[in-house]
């Protein structure tokens, strides 16, 4: 590794080129929540069909989490910046065709095309971030700023749609990302070096079709199952990802020139970081597919104000992540993300006081503690895994970040949203109101959502008290998922302690 001694510092055309990365970061990001509030008007003017509906919301995050290690490995064999550019072009063709698509077919294939795109973009900005700034000082900056990139884009992704379908039509929520990926077009080639691992050899094809066969199957089945309950066509997706997984291990250690140098993960650093971030994404999508709809059912908010009140998350996030790099010159990766961790903790157990009656303010207060805690950890544990992987790939150990960051929030979501599922259908059904019919009952158990429909057939006082007990039983749920949040970050804050206690800080590298 580089001493901060020798590491050339860098310039003005670096940080310009900072701005530049960060920007497609921000916009991939939004693309996984922009098209929700478009929904509607889509539906009216293509008249999708449910199935090419569910294609339509998710084949962009199923391509892209999928290519996310085949792209980043392109990268480091064929030139970064090439490979950036390349997806900003496509990404912006993409979005024009999902704009001004005539058809629902069309949309999907944009869609697809979007998901093509954007994997190409999330590792290529972070290895060129690894290769921009070799000063570990300046590197833990950057990295703070392509977090808080990622972060902002998914946040403010539902109020620019919200904004956006209230003045124009549906087409235009894609629009957006054509000014952004021309200006990255333009600035690239003059803002941002190239780099290329000279010694990567030949693209391992049947590697690459093993880590899509290896991804694809695991994230659709975990999704699938946080949407539409356990079934064994599912587990199976997954099982059989996992087996192309192992296939895909073998490989990698026998290739002359592997896309993943699965050695890595020999190293406590890369294997705590990379776990870190996992663990942290689980229980964050989980807690988060409660909040929103806390905010929405139990307090009864639009969707566009409701996404208005997980804004004071950004800058709590901010304020971590802040706090994380200025201390990360002096204290030991493992206390700061160990520290978050535990700061993350007291956000859950803040969570884990809600009720149906606390109001807005209570969850804004606890989006934000939490998200201060987790920003300190995003931020170091990302610049551990870049930090450990050779420069010459640094595609692929964004890739591999990447990808773990994805599975988390597909296990969060499907794990600890099927508990916190388990706990409303139990708890409703010792609470609910005297009188109720047991098709309504059995047809209000299944989701909060449904058991307000129910409540609008029924005679007011009874409906009242349906909506009411089933509010109650939603936030005893999301208490359950609030607590298992609790445990699983001061379990892996403990875990990190220990498997990072050797990591120097940044300014003794």
């Amino acid at each position: 590794m580089v001493s901060l001694s020798t590491a050339p510092r860098a310039g003005r055309r670096e940080w310009l080129g900072l701005v530049v990365l960060v920007l497609p970061c921000l916009l991939v990001s939004m693309d996984l929540s922009v098209l929700f509030y478009a929904l509607p008007f889509l539906s009216a003017d293509l008249a999708p069909s449910s199935t090419e509906l569910l294609w339509i919301l998710d084949l962009y995050g199923f391509v892209l989490a999928g290519l996310l290690i085949t792209m980043g490995s392109l990268g480091d064999r064929f030139g970064r910046r090439k490979v950036l550019l390349a997806g900003a072009a496509l990404f912006g063709a993409a979005s024009v065709l999902a704009a001004y698509a005539p058809s629902t077919e069309l949309l999907i294939l944009a869609r697809a095309l979007l998901g093509v795109a954007g994997a190409t973009l999330a590792p290529s900005t972070l290895s060129l971030i690894r290769n921009m700034f070799t000063d570990a000082r300046q590197r833990q900056v950057a990295i703070s700023a392509w977090t808080m990139g990622f972060a902002g884009g998914a946040l403010v992704g539902p109020i620019v749609g919200g904004f956006l379908l209230e003045h124009f039509w549906w087409g235009s929520v894609f629009l957006l990302n054509v000014p952004v990926m021309v200006l990255l077009l333009v600035l690239g080639p003059v803002l941002l070096p190239e780099f290329r691992n000279p010694a990567a050899g030949r693209f391992d094809l049947p590697g690459a079709l093993l880590s899509l066969a290896t991804v694809l199957p695991v994230i659709y089945g975990v999704k699938k199952i946080a949407a539409d309950g356990f079934a064994l066509g599912y587990l199976g997706s997954i099982l059989a990802g996992c087996v192309f997984g192992v296939l895909f291990v073998r490989r990698q250690l026998a290739a002359d020139n592997p896309m993943v140098d699965v050695t890595l993960f020999r190293r406590p650093q890369f294997t705590g970081a990379l776990g870190t971030c996992a663990v942290t994404f689980l229980v964050l999508a989980g807690i988060g597919l409660f909040v929103s709809q806390y905010l929405q059912l139990v307090l009864g908010y639009s969707p566009l104000v409701a996404a208005l009140w997980s804004l004071p998350s950004v800058a709590g996030m901010g304020v971590g992540v802040s706090a994380a790099t200025a201390i990360a010159g002096k204290v030991r990766p493992a206390r700061i993300v160990a520290a978050g961790l535990c700061l993350a903790a007291v956000g859950f157990v803040l969570f884990a006081q809600v009720s149906a009656e606390s109001g807005v303010a209570w969850v804004v207060a606890s989006q934000v503690v939490l998200a201060a805690g987790i920003g300190g950890v995003a931020t170091i544990a990302t610049e551990l895994v870049l930090a450990t992987a050779p420069p010459e790939r640094a595609g692929a150990a964004s890739a591999i970040s990447e990808t773990a960051n994805e599975f988390g929030g597909a296990a969060g979501i499907a794990l600890l949203g099927s508990l916190g599922a388990v706990v409303y259908r139990g708890d409703l059904a010792e609470s609910a109101p005297v009188g109720l019919a047991p098709e309504a009952l059995a047809r209000a158990r299944e989701t909060l959502g449904a058991a307000f429909d129910v409540a609008t057939g029924l005679p007011a006082d009874l409906g009242g008290a349906l909506t009411s007990a089933a509010s109650r039983s939603f936030v005893t749920g999301l208490q359950w998922v609030a607590w298992i949040g609790v445990a699983g970050s001061l379990l892996v804050a403990a875990f990190v302690a220990v498997a990072l206690r050797s990591v120097r800080p940044t300014s003794a590298k």
